[in-house]
Parts: structure tokens; C-alpha cells; sequence
């Protein structure tokens, strides 16, 4: 079965895809992401960092408490509605920088060939699914969703 969305799916899409990206980098980069960031998945929720495999709301948050603080800037993201669920799945591609640790305007005691404190290009890629315990959208209101699949790469 295929599923024609029209333009006011794919702009909705969009508008999910925006408020995912700002929300979920903000929360990523807060003072409480170790509490907050684990709730955008499920115990279900795949996460691939950088090639190394976490699963579920624990995988993540075991992967966040051991890392620096971070302050990432998206240079970029795409949103593809995925057919087949009303409201749709989403493929959600992002890229920017991302800063671990302290910035060069701060500089720690790092050593000079540490990637601490360097602006790396990051690579994001999400499957977001619609939260089935989230009430029902309304005609032009942007569902809520949750991050099934989830893999990060730095780039260079």
C-alpha cells in the first residue's frame, strides 16, 4: 500500500522534524541531560555512537553520564515522511558541530592533541515514531513521537 502525502503532511512533517531537532539538541546539551535526554526513547530504542551500540533508556543514559558536557550547533537537518502509519513515521538526517568539554575560548588542561574542547563534524541520523500514549493530533497539529533508531558518527 502506498500512501500520497499531501503538501500539508509533508509540512507538518517538517514541523515535527524543527521541533524535534531544537528540543532534543537543547536537552542533549543542558545541565540535565542524564535525567531528560533518556526520555525521547523507549526500552525498545536502538543508539549506535560513533559505532558503539547502546540499547533502551539505560544504554542511553549510561552513554551521556560518562561524557563531557557538549554544546552542539546543527548546520543542517532533512526530514523524509516514512508511508505506511498516519501520522507518519520519520527519517530525520542532521549535521553540525559539537563540542565536548570545554570550548578553546576556555581552555582546560587537556593536552593539545585532545579532541576536548574542538568543534567536530557530527552526522546524526533518527527514526522517529509516533508515541502511541501521546493523545491523538489534531488537523495540523505536529504529533508526538519518539526515537526508535538513533545512529551518530563523527565525520573526518
Amino acid at each position: 500500500m502506498t500512501t500520497a502525502f499531501t503538501r500539508d503532511d509533508i509540512e507538518i512533517s517538517t514541523r515535527a522534524a524543527d521541533q524535534f531537532t531544537r528540543l532534543y539538541y537543547s536537552t542533549y546539551d543542558s545541565t540535565t541531560r542524564v535525567d531528560d535526554l533518556p526520555k525521547f526513547y523507549r526500552a525498545t530504542s536502538t543508539l549506535t555512537w560513533n559505532g558503539n551500540p547502546c540499547q533502551g533508556v539505560e544504554g542511553v543514559k549510561k552513554l551521556i553520564q560518562d561524557m563531557p558536557s557538549t554544546k552542539h550547533e546543527v548546520q543542517s537537518y532533512d526530514c523524509h515522511p516514512i508511508p505506511g502509519s498516519r501520522p507518519p513515521s520519520l527519517l530525520v538526517t542532521v549535521a553540525g558541530n559539537v563540542t565536548h568539554g570545554k570550548s578553546p575560548d576556555h581552555p582546560t588542561t587537556t593536552p593539545s592533541r585532545s579532541v576536548d574542547g574542538q568543534p567536530r563534524v557530527f552526522f546524526q541520523t533518527f527514526m522517529l515514531v509516533p508515541d502511541p500514549t501521546a493523545p491523538v493530533a489534531t488537523a495540523g497539529e505536529v504529533a508526538k513521537y519518539y526515537v526508535d533508531a538513533d545512529s551518530m558518527r563523527f565525520v573526518g
